[in-house]
């Protein structure tokens, strides 16, 4: 009896233990989607690292090369489209003031008809100048919230490219001698996985925002600027992304005339050909070997799960998923699976 009593007070333990850990982990969702983030950062950007050290670059000047030349990139971004695209907004709201927007409101059919009678039923709504400090606050803390994560990402992505090997290494050191290498073969696989993802991501985001801006622009869609950067940045969310892009671009040419509409929807199906059948085969391959419902499927269960935001996670976290099951089920050798390449040759890949 004493036996049976220490047998169900110890599963009692184990089982309080693991709620207890399942709700902290809940409780701290947002806190590892970040630190996940952070190593998906730092796996995209330890090849160019690797690279720079081979040629006598100390790492940590690397990183700050890195750092500076993603700050740089997204500065020439926002200059270059963002005063073009606040004219554009500008334009489509016909005037910069609620009396300007409400006239052209009452004026406008159709579509712009309905977008604008929303923006003046939310202008008449705005607070006066006394209701205004509490908005403020709560807007400048999501500021300071926003920004503090940006800088929590990137120390934590720095950190873990210093520290990468030897964490490898202590994990080696709490399994049997034996498995240490496939555990290690393992850990790198992922990590090729995850950064050639993430490199080619950004790469079909420029890509593609750029040529359907540039086609946008020539068959006179309104406003294509702000829809060619949408359908770049929603390249994000696999399958779903383009789709909502496509519906956007149709939607919005037909405010134009079904002439423009219809010249937007074919400049979306074509440049979505190519980026099947040419770039992301040659670009960005097999970089995480999903099928495209497991990634639908992913997709819309992590967005209901925690939100919008770990909708940008969800193709990396099923990822590494993914190759974990493929070496400890199917028994497959890591070491003899094929190496992403993006941006990279395998052999820059390799740490």
């Amino acid at each position: 009896m004493k036996a049976t009593a220490e047998r169900v007070a110890l599963s009692t333990l184990i089982v309080i233990a693991i709620v207890v850990l399942a709700l902290a982990l809940w409780k701290l969702k947002l806190v590892l989607a970040l630190v996940f983030l952070a190593f998906i950062l730092a796996a995209a950007l330890r090849p160019g690292i690797e690279r720079l050290g081979r040629a006598g670059v100390p790492r940590g000047l690397g990183l700050a090369i890195h750092y500076l030349a993603i700050a740089g990139v997204l500065t020439l971004a926002l200059w270059f489209v963002v005063p073009r695209a606040v004219d554009q907004v500008q334009n489509a709201l016909g005037g910069s003031t609620q009396a300007e927007i409400h006239r052209e409101a009452a004026q406008s059919k159709g579509l712009k008809h309905d977008l604008l009678t929303a923006i003046d039923k939310r202008l008449r709504e705005v607070p006066k100048a006394g209701q205004l400090l509490h908005p403020a606050v709560e807007v400048t803390l999501k500021v300071f919230e926003v920004l503090l994560g940006i800088f929590f990402v990137l120390a934590t992505a720095a950190y873990w490219i210093f520290e990468r090997d030897r964490a490898v290494d202590f994990v080696a050191s709490l399994i049997p001698r034996p498995k240490r290498k496939k555990m290690r073969d393992t850990w790198d696989l992922i990590d090729l996985k995850l950064g050639a993802f993430v490199r080619g991501q950004a790469l079909l985001i420029v890509v593609v925002s750029t040529v359907l801006s540039l086609a946008f622009w020539a068959i006179g869609e309104p406003y294509f600027i702000l829809i060619g950067a949408f359908a770049g940045i929603v390249e994000i969310v696999p399958v779903i992304g383009p789709i909502s892009a496509g519906v956007l671009a149709v939607g919005v040419g037909a405010t134009a005339s079904w002439h423009v509409a219809l010249a937007a929807g074919i400049c979306v199906l074509l440049v979505r050909m190519i980026e099947d059948y040419l770039i992301v085969p040659k670009v960005l391959g097999e970089a995480v070997g999903l099928s495209p419902l497991l990634v639908l499927v992913s997709v819309t269960a992590v967005g209901i799960l925690f939100g919008g935001f770990a909708i940008v996670l969800a193709v990396p976290l099923v990822a590494v998923l993914v190759t974990l099951l493929d070496v400890i089920v199917r028994d497959v050798d890591p070491a003899e699976e094929d190496v992403p390449t993006v941006l990279f040759p395998a052999k820059d890949a390799e740490t």
